[in-house]
């Protein structure tokens, strides 16, 4: 196996990059991401999984930089809503849409079902791939509860609308 001297962080995401670097802080590794290979062809995400998605990301752009790479698939999940938006969490109401319009969706749909639970999650698939290959997968949950209303002037994404 070939020693890793670099790491590809294949998200455009600057929020999730900052997460992952400062998880890899401290190993002697060389992180690249992808703002330093423009004119990339975008992974598609065709999967019906996070782990389905995140494996493609990661195999795609293993295979069009000749890196390993690292890609994740995460989103938000709301158990009133039959665990949606799922892994349509960056696409939820289309790629324009505000964060403020899909909480506002969120909370109307949870009130239109006359739902009690608030069950939710965020949901995070993590893949690293090289050669054609997965060499690595896991997965993990942060389980919670869909917040009274967003709150909070920290994090990013759905982060204000989840009550951990």
């Amino acid at each position: 196996m070939r020693r890793v001297r670099e790491l590809l962080l294949a998200t455009t995401n600057p929020g999730k990059l900052r997460e992952i670097a400062r998880g890899l802080d401290g190993i002697p590794i060389e992180l690249k991401t992808l703002a330093e290979f423009p004119g990339l062809p975008i992974a598609e995400e065709t999967g019906a999984t996070f782990a389905e998605n995140a494996r493609q990301k990661a195999l795609h752009y293993a295979g069009v930089t000749d890196m390993v790479a690292l890609a994740e698939d995460s989103g938000f999940e709301v158990d009133a809503l039959n665990r949606e938006p799922g892994i349509y969490s960056a696409r939820y109401l289309g790629e324009d849409a505000t964060y403020a319009e899909r909480f506002a969706d969120i909370y109307r749909r949870v009130r239109e079902a006359g739902v009690r639970d608030r069950g939710a999650r965020f949901v995070c698939a993590l893949a690293v791939a090289s050669d054609g290959k997965t060499l690595f997968e896991t997965r993990a949950t942060v389980e919670g509860a869909l917040a009274d209303a967003p709150a909070g002037p920290n994090g990013f994404g759905y982060d204000p609308i989840f009550f951990y």
